[in-house]
């Protein structure tokens, strides 16, 4: 305000523009349309020469413009990238019974081989626990009152996922405190499912038609609970042990499925049938041999499938995991079990996705089991390796991994997103090499047409499942919020009261999945 009248003895004197306060914040601005990645990955263990490979990089039709980064990652250790993201190797909400031990299961794995190498620190074990406590906490959420687990902890109880739990919390026992009383509830009422004949008998049912793999019929069923039962080292001459036993031998003459002969080659090897183990392993299962690829020093890649009708990447990953594990589990391996095994070994890193995970919840687990028994065996505290990186347009980049920092996470965004790179390591130590590519693409064009003008609306979407299963059991609406908005924490909480109810036949089960603010709808 001018003013001629004098201010502690002088004129006030008013610039033309005045101070101005400034804030400035960050806008996280996300491109639209939905994220799809893709990942490459390769194990590559240099034993003299210099090992390539190649990679060509090539955006789909419908990208969003300007939503593609592409970034390379290097580890010492091929568990270093699911140690990396302990809590998200698969991105899906954590609801219910059968999806929580997707969370805690690859955790023990992950422990075991860092405390077996010597590797395991204070901070990681500290971190690991934590995941480890806090899932084991919400899993007795679903025990029922006579020691079974079922989805939503009513109703009947489901054997697969009580011998899922048993096993699991089996090898958490020597991490966290474990119930004992509640171990023994849960082998108590999977004693009582064993019928006559040795086998155990389908009860429950998962919703998640993926959850349990291949486990699809009774000799299945009973070869997961045997092995289950003999990872807990429970003795082959413990009745319940050795009755499974004898159903799974007499039904090994007319197996005609990849994984379930996959499944008993392991649990055979467990129990130390070594006739049984190696009638299955290298009779059966080498006849049906899927793929070796393109020759390289160390051979080439091994994997199985099963046949083309109900085959499925996430089954492939199962099944060869499956083989890896009764290819090392045996008491005594030679160095071309170690090669061949390896081989597999390959395959599988090349399946992971950006978070060290697989495609699905029990491919993950057992794939992790494999690959964390396999790094046990050949873990080695010598050697290191350059990684070189070169991009389309000439430039380059170094990544050095040594002993040091073998679980060391080392990541670097690539300027070219589209083109031909190629990855070289040279050197004495393995080098686990991922190179990711994200972007967003428009699945469909919709045409909003404002009909009220309400300040609160209701609307009602119908969604029809067009897959190859007859049924869903399992559908999940992801609701993300617009950039530089978030939830109203008030209005959250209401949301999570919907827990669980009826909706004609269906239950609709409405789950927050709070990392990022992103609300997702779970109807089963």
């Amino acid at each position: 305000v001018r003013s001629q009248t004098a201010c502690d003895n002088g004129v006030v004197n008013v610039p033309e523009r005045g101070r101005v306060d400034t804030v400035t914040r960050s806008l996280l601005v996300k491109a639209e349309g939905t994220e799809k990645s893709h990942t490459y990955n390769w194990l590559l263990c240099p034993t003299g020469e210099a090992l390539t490979e190649e990679v060509e990089l090539q955006l789909p039709q419908n990208v969003v413009d300007g939503s593609a980064r592409i970034s390379l990652s290097v580890l010492g250790d091929i568990l270093g990238r699911a140690l990396n993201n302990l809590d998200g190797l698969l991105q899906m909400p954590y609801g219910c019974g059968e999806q929580n031990m997707a969370l805690l299961s690859p955790n023990i794995y992950i422990l075991e081989y860092l405390r077996n190498t010597e590797q395991l620190t204070p901070a990681i074990l500290e971190k690991a626990t934590k995941f480890l406590t806090s899932g084991y906490q919400r899993q007795l959420n679903y025990k029922n009152a006579d020691g079974a687990y079922s989805t939503f902890g009513q109703g009947l109880g489901n054997t697969w996922l009580t011998a899922f739990v048993l096993r699991s919390f089996g090898k958490a026992q020597s991490f966290i405190y474990v119930d004992p009383a509640t171990m023994e509830q849960s082998k108590t009422w999977l004693d009582r499912q064993q019928g006559q004949h040795g086998c155990f008998r389908t009860l429950g049912k998962l919703l998640n038609n993926r959850m349990k793999g291949g486990v699809t019929d009774e000799v299945t069923l009973t070869a997961y609970i045997t092995a289950s039962m003999l990872e807990l080292n429970m003795s082959v001459t413990d009745p319940v042990v050795d009755h499974s036993l004898s159903c799974l031998k007499n039904s090994t003459s007319d197996l005609s499925n990849t994984y379930a002969t996959a499944l008993l080659a392991y649990t055979f090897t467990l129990a130390g049938d070594v006739e049984t183990r190696a009638r299955l392993l290298m009779n059966k299962l080498v006849l049906i041999l899927v793929c070796v690829c393109a020759p390289q020093p160390s051979g080439g890649l091994l994997h199985w499938s099963q046949s083309s009708s109900e085959t499925s990447p996430s089954l492939e990953v199962e099944i060869s995991s499956y083989v890896l594990l009764a290819s090392l589990s045996a008491s005594s391996r030679s160095t071309s079990d170690l090669g061949y095994a390896s081989r597999i070994v390959r395959w599988l890193v090349r399946q992971q996705n950006a978070y060290g995970g697989f495609s699905s919840t029990q491919d993950t687990v057992v794939a992790l089991q494999a690959l964390a028994l396999y790094s046990t065996r050949v873990f080695s505290r010598g050697g290191a390796s350059t990684v070189t990186v070169r991009s389309p347009s000439g430039d380059r980049c170094l990544f050095h991994v040594n002993q040091n920092n073998k679980l060391l996470y080392q990541e670097r965004a690539l300027q070219d997103t589209e083109g031909k790179y190629s990855v070289e390591v040279q050197g004495s130590a393995c080098a686990s090499v991922q190179v990711s590519e994200y972007n967003a693409y428009l699945v469909f064009m919709a045409k909003i047409i404002q009909a009220f003008d309400y300040e609160n609306q209701l609307s009602i979407i119908f969604l029809r499942y067009h897959g190859k299963e007859l049924t869903t059991n399992m559908i999940i609406v992801d609701l993300k919020m617009l950039s530089g908005f978030s939830p109203d924490p008030d209005s959250l909480g209401r949301v999570s009261c919907w827990a669980l109810y009826p909706w004609r036949s269906c239950l609709i089960c409405v789950l927050l999945f709070k990392d990022d603010g992103s609300l997702f709808m779970q109807y089963q």
